[in-house]
Parts: C-alpha cells; structure tokens; sequence
C-alpha cells in the first residue's frame, strides 16, 4: 500500500511540477487550462502526503470471503484492484459497527498498530470463531487499540480517532446530511471529535453538494480551533471554513468577552428591538417643512410628503442603505414636479433627468435629503448607540435605566465576541450601500458558464483525482481571483456567504442573538449541533444550564425538523474524576445523568489547601505533575480574569514562570505548545490535558447561583490526574476529593 501511495505521489509531483513549468504564456484558454490542472494536482498531492501515518490501520473479513483493509483513503492498483477501503466508504461500515450480536455480514475484525510503515502489532475481534477459516492464525485480543489511544500522553494537540471510532459514534459520523442533528454528550465523550469526522465523511460522500457551497464548523475559542486544527488535514480535508463567533465577520476580530451581565443584555433577543429601533433612528421625519431656491424657484418639503417616502422606501422590504435609493427618488420626483412648474415647463421623462440633476447639484437639498436618510455601516450604527445616551434612550423605551447603562461605552472600545452578532444583524438590517448593476451581473453570469464548461473539459482530460472535484467547483476555484482562491477563503472573506453544512461545536454556550447569527448562514437548515446542556456556563446562553432544552433555541428555526443523538460513554475522563463530576451535575439540580466512563486512573483526585493561591503556592503541586508527565501536557485552570482579576492566567501564568524557571508556560493562544497551560475556564473548554491543576474552583461558581457548568467542565478535562489547589473553602459536593497537606 505504502508503494502504491509512493507512486501515486511521484505522478502526482512530476504532472505539478510540469504544469508549473509550462510558465504564463500561451492563449486565455491553455492558461486557465494549466491553472485547473495545478488545482487538481496540488489538491491530490495534499491528501496523498496527509495519508502518510497510519495509512492502514484495520481489516475487515466478511463470511462471503471478501477482505477489506481500512484506511485514511481509498488506493488501488494499476489494474483498478482495491488495497485500500477509504474509511468513510460503506464498505468500511462493519470495521465500526459489527459486534457478535450484529455482525453485519462480518467475522473478524483486525486492528494494526503500526510506527512508521512498520506493522508492529496486530489485535484481532472476533466476531463468529466457526466462520473462520484458519482460528489458529487469529491475535485475539480486547480493546487494546482504544485503551491505548487513550492512555497515551497527550501531545497539546487533538489526534483524529478514525482508527478507534466506537459504534454509537460511527452511528453518527455517518448519519444522513439533511436536516439537524444534535449531539448531546458529557465531558470525554468523543462529540469534538466526532463532529470532525463527521465533517469528512459528509464532504466525502457529498462532495459534489457540498464542496461549492462548504461546510462551516464553529468552535468556542482560538485556542479551540488550533487544539483541533491537525485533525480535518489528517484525514484528507482542508476545505472546512473554521471560525469562532468572535471571528464570524470579515475584516473584525474580537477575543475579549463582555463581563457577564453585560453579555446577557447583549446576547438576548430583546435586541432585535433595540436594534430595529436604532436603525429607524437614522430615518427622519422632519416636523415642520423643509424650504429650498433651485434655479430661483422656491420649493417646499412637508412632513407628509417624507412620511409617505418613507413608507413607500420601508414597502420595498429591502434594508436601509438599498431602500434609501427609493426614499431620495420618491423626494426628488416630488421636488422635481415643484421646479418643474415654477419654471413653466413639462416634468416629462424627456425633462426629468436634467431637472433631477439640478436638484443634486444644490448643496441644501443634497445636505437635507441626506440627512433625512443616512447611510450608515453596521459598525457606525453599533458605536453610535453605545456612545450616544440619546440614541440609547430612543432605542431602549421601558428599559430600567440600570439595564440600559450596561450598555453604554465610549465610541473607541473595541469590539466584544457578544458585539459581533449584534453587527451581524446590522448587516442584515442595513444592507448594502450599493449593488452591482444589472449589466455587470450579466456578464459575470455569462462569464461564469463558459468556465463550467471549461472545466468539464479539463476534469475530462484529468487521470488523476477521480470525484474530488465537480466542473463548478473547479470553476470556482480560478474565477475572479485565480486558482489558488479555495471555497473556503471565499466564504471567509464574505459575510452573506451561506453554507451547505454547519457544525457548532459547545453549543450550548451560543446566545439567542448568535443562534440567529448561525442560522443566517445555513438557510437549508443542514447543521450539526454538538454540545452538553451540563456544561453550559455562560449567562448569555440561550439554555438553561442543566436542562434538556434544545427545542428551546431550535424550534423557532426547525420545529418538528431537529433529532437527538446521544453519546454515553466517557472514553476520557477516568472514573475516580467522573464519579466527582458527577457529584457537582447532582448539587446543580440538573436532571442529566453523567457519562459512564471506561477506565480507572491511578490517581485518586487531592486538594491542597494554602494559605493563598498564587505561583509560589502553585509550583510544588505543578513540579510534582511534571515529575509523572512522559511528554504529556498539563493545565493549570483559574477562574474567570473578568469575576476574579487576581487569578487571571496572564498573572498566574507569569508568577509561575518565577517559581519554576526554566519550565516552559504558556497562556492564552500560545498555552497548547507549552508543558504548562494556564487557562481560563472559558478557553479550556473542548481541551483535554493528562493533569489539571484547578484553582480556587468555589470560585467558579456564582453567588447568586450558577457557574456549576463552569465547575464540571473545569473538572473533566484531564485524562489522567486532578489536583485542586485552594485557600477558601470547597464546595461542598466536592467531598470526594482526599485532602493532602
């Protein structure tokens, strides 16, 4: 297999390398030609150098006699003989999904350990000893291939589990593309990584749906999607959109979150009033006429007369900036007939232009009219009702004026990630301030059919990566901006793009504005959504923590059209540590049961009481985790920097630098490269680490109630050991922790 993949690769190298040499010259036709053949081959050597580890890393045998070897792709001979079984093929269904009792047609399933391209163990399940050809060859063996994958140290990245995938996540990954899809499962579960392989396997099976419009996945934070980021590459797929809310929107990018008060205001839908309200705001109606001398004839604009514009501008249903254009015709008509009759002459089509222009060309009326109806970008519109107690008065009328304060900032803060669903709706609220012309649209139409067709030609000419590509996207790919312009980096660089698939990953942390946000982008309803109700921590979330209310937030969008899956087995987190996790989801009030997990650790959980929590305090128990790490990560997890500034990571981060010289630390974005992570509860969720070293957590939770979420995720991240470290007294469920020091 791995001489074949080499073939394949020395092929696919020696085509790029002779289209890349063919240089610029030649007719429009043969360049655009050479560029699609690049997009062919480069894309193809991509996939072919990610399939390097692990290339083959199980077998299936069926009881009619046919073998399939399960791989990262799917490879055949020169003679079009199968050696590989892409994973994500039908074929290879059974490897995931047959058992003694549901067998699926198979009798043995065959797990390869390999280093490099050496075969280093081989591990067999066997699922019917009496069809077996030969019993005496067969390795029998347990589960040695997840429980390996699962001790192993962690590496500071997540690893694609496309060797170890269970049967209820299987089920998922391949469930059918339409509609929504929820994926309730508790901490170590396996969602993140299930919704990333579901991500491949849609693009491999609905390619041809799918690699136009793309699939968007969202995740909580940065250093969520850099966590991940090695996973959709290692199986093959580097056209998935990658995003957080806080990057959602072109051209802006926000990380800092609004304290939680402030983020609940801003996350409810109440806004959509407030907003409705400020965009109305920029739409004026004069109280007492308007008067105006063009051409020495005077002219008189009531206030009726801009009230029925305005209603005649609102009808089109068009947003603000493109209704605009009817408001200003709808006046000029009205001014035009005016002029027309003080000079003695026809306002006829023949006329109109020239006495329109005149009417521009006064700086009274051109000043007036726009400021009856400015134009006015998302971003100006935002800051404006922040900065102005005017404006926020007019757009919050009952509001407590508490409630409004929370609101208010000067017009140079930067932007929060709550902001950035509040722009989106702007957007949408206000539109464009311009459209391409009729014209130019055309042409781009026409343009874009002889490239479809272009393209059907190339892909007809093309021996190499059979089904990755259809004539359109292709097309796409070198329209406009050239061949090196993916789907994906189309879709980021334009906010109106909608997907054919969306992912969200912790959703259950999105407000009620960020769900309209997601929805926007995905008008075909085809999404998705991974989370646990028991994990949500955030006080603009649009669940309630621990309740099983998805039909919450996804019936006003899908009512009757949504399912549940649920997974409910923790392959991470070790039982000791559930068993206290547990405890916490129980003094929550929640009705959620706790994932059952797999293993046992070594360790039993500690705490360690001191007089204050600080890098002095914290090094002797960060030393000790170092001293069991073999290469593996740790994470130290503090409250959140907004509730408790003295615990923010960047403080402790730089305390424990002092206390332990010569240990590598790191905080925020930088912290999964580090053997010490320190990180906020909000940035640790999604992360896994082989120790977790959690501080102060009765400083998790809220006095006013909440922050359980926050708790149980800050206790389920490590896969092997949990040391708290506190100076204030514990919560009381966590009563299991043994007290050392």
């Amino acid at each position: 297999m791995y001489a074949r993949l080499d073939e394949l690769r020395l092929a696919t190298g020696r085509s790029l390398r002779e289209v890349r040499a063919a240089g610029a010259s030649g007719t429009p036709q043969a360049r655009s030609e050479r560029d699609a053949f690049a997009v062919l081959h480069e894309t193809r050597l991509a996939q072919l150098e990610a399939a390097e580890d692990r290339l083959c890393f199980g077998r299936i045998d069926l009881d009619t006699g046919e073998r399939h070897h399960i791989g990262r792709l799917g490879l055949s001979d020169l003679a079009q003989r199968q050696l590989l079984v892409d994973w994500r093929a039908p074929a290879a269904r059974p490897f995931y999904q047959a058992t003694s009792v549901d067998r699926g047609g198979a009798v043995l399933r065959r797990h390869l350990f390999t280093h490099g391209r050496t075969v280093t163990q081989i591990e067999d399940d066997v699922l019917d000893l009496e069809a077996l050809s030969d019993p005496g060859r067969v390795a029998l063996s347990g589960e040695g291939v997840l429980l390996a994958a699962l001790n192993a140290s962690r590496t500071g990245r997540m690893g694609d589990i496309v060797s170890t995938i269970q049967s209820e996540q299987d089920r998922i990954i391949r469930a059918e593309l339409p509609g929504v899809m929820v994926v309730q499962g508790g901490p170590g579960t396996g969602k993140t990584a299930v919704a990333l392989h579901r991500a491949a396997y849609l693009l491999y099976t609905h390619r041809e749906r799918l690699e136009r419009s793309g699939v968007l996945l969202v995740g909580p934070s940065t250093v969520f999607l850099r966590y991940i980021g090695q996973v959709l590459p290692s199986l093959g797929e580097t056209g998935v959109v990658t995003t957080t809310i806080g990057d959602l929107l072109p051209g802006i990018r926000a990380t800092v979150h609004d304290d939680p008060d402030v983020a609940a205001v801003k996350g409810s839908l109440d806004m959509l009033e407030v907003l409705a309200a400020a965009v109305a705001d920029r739409q004026r109606i004069p109280t007492t006429p308007l008067q105006f001398h063009v051409r020495g004839v005077a002219l008189r604009l009531r206030p009726r007369t801009v009230q029925s514009a305005r209603a005649s501008a609102l009808g089109t249903g068009r947003p603000h900036n493109e209704a605009r254009e009817r408001f200003l015709m709808t006046l000029l008509d009205d001014l035009g007939r005016q002029l027309a009759r003080g000079q003695h002459i026809e306002f006829s089509t023949d006329n109109r232009p020239d006495l329109l222009a005149d009417l521009r060309d006064d700086r009274d009326v051109r000043r007036e009219l726009n400021l009856l109806w400015l134009p006015v970008t998302p971003a100006r519109a935002l800051h404006d009702l922040y900065a102005d107690p005017a404006r926020l008065r007019a757009a919050t009328p009952g509001w407590d004026p508490d409630r409004r304060q929370l609101l208010r900032r000067s017009t140079d803060s930067s932007w929060t990630v709550e902001d950035i669903p509040l722009l989106d709706e702007l957007a949408d609220l206000l539109g464009e301030d311009d459209s391409p012309s009729r014209e130019a649209g055309q042409a781009a139409s026409a343009r874009r059919r002889a490239d479809v067709e272009h393209a059907r030609s190339v892909l007809g000419m093309a021996s190499t990566a059979p089904g990755m590509f259809t004539a359109e996207s292709l097309a796409d790919r070198w329209t406009e901006s050239g061949p090196d312009l993916t789907v994906a980096e189309r879709a980021e660089a334009d906010r109106t793009w909608t997907y054919g698939h969306v992912i969200i990953d912790e959703a259950q942390e999105l407000s009620p504005m960020a769900w309209r946000a997601m929805m926007r982008r995905c008008p075909g309803r085809s999404m998705t959504i991974v989370g646990d109700l028991a994990q949500t921590g955030s006080a603009q979330s649009g669940l309630e923590p621990g309740a099983r209310s998805w039909g919450d937030v996804l019936d006003p969008y899908v009512r009757g059209r949504w399912r549940l899956e649920e997974l409910t087995v923790t392959y991470r987190t070790p039982e000791q540590i559930m068993d206290l996790a547990a405890d916490v989801l129980a003094a929550s009030g929640s009705s959620l049961v706790a994932p059952r997990s797999v293993r046992a650790s070594e360790w039993d959980p500690t705490s360690h009481l001191v007089p204050q929590v600080d890098g002095e305090s914290l090094a002797p128990v960060v030393a000790g985790e170092l001293e069991l790490l073999d290469g593996g990560r740790i994470a130290v997890v503090v409250p959140r920097a907004a509730r408790h500034p003295e615990l923010s990571a960047r403080r402790v981060a730089a305390s424990l630098a002092l206390a332990l010289p010569g240990v590598q630390i790191g905080v925020g974005s930088d912290a999964l490269d580090a053997a010490v992570a320190v990180l906020d509860v909000d940035d640790v969720k999604g992360l896994e680490f082989d120790a977790v070293v959690l501080c102060e957590p009765a400083d998790l939770l809220d006095p006013r109630g909440g922050g359980w979420g926050d708790l149980y995720v800050a206790l389920t991240r490590p896969t092997q050991r949990l040391r708290v470290v506190h100076s204030r007294p514990l919560p009381e469920s966590l009563h299991r922790l043994k007290a050392v020091g």
